[in-house]
């Protein structure tokens, strides 16, 4: 059984006990979150929702928080000594599905 859920403005595919990242959430580690926005459930029925399945949700266990790699930003024009470099690394929360409900 999978589902597709919506969270950070992308949608994911996940199955019981895998293991995703996603923009960071606001919860502590060790909690348990709850997705609301299920688009579709999978599996031996497929349930598609319009735009959500009703009554669906996915519970998943945070494991940690973190950063990601840095992406480096360099901007410049030749020939008018103008150059800017900024990094940036993106904040990212590690989850554990637990369960799939219907």
């Amino acid at each position: 059984m999978y589902a597709v859920i919506e969270t950070g403005g992308k949608q994911q595919r996940v199955e019981v006990g895998q293991e995703i990242y996603v923009e960071k959430l606001e919860v502590e580690v060790e909690q348990t979150y709850t997705f609301d926005k299920v688009l579709m459930i999978g599996g031996e029925k497929t349930k598609i929702g319009k735009p959500y399945v009703k009554g669906a949700s996915v519970t998943a266990k945070v494991d940690k928080h973190g950063k990601g790699s840095k992406v480096i930003i360099f901007k410049y024009e030749p020939k008018k000594h103008y150059h800017r470099k900024n990094g940036h690394r993106q904040p990212y929360t590690k989850l554990t599905i637990t369960e799939i409900t219907i």
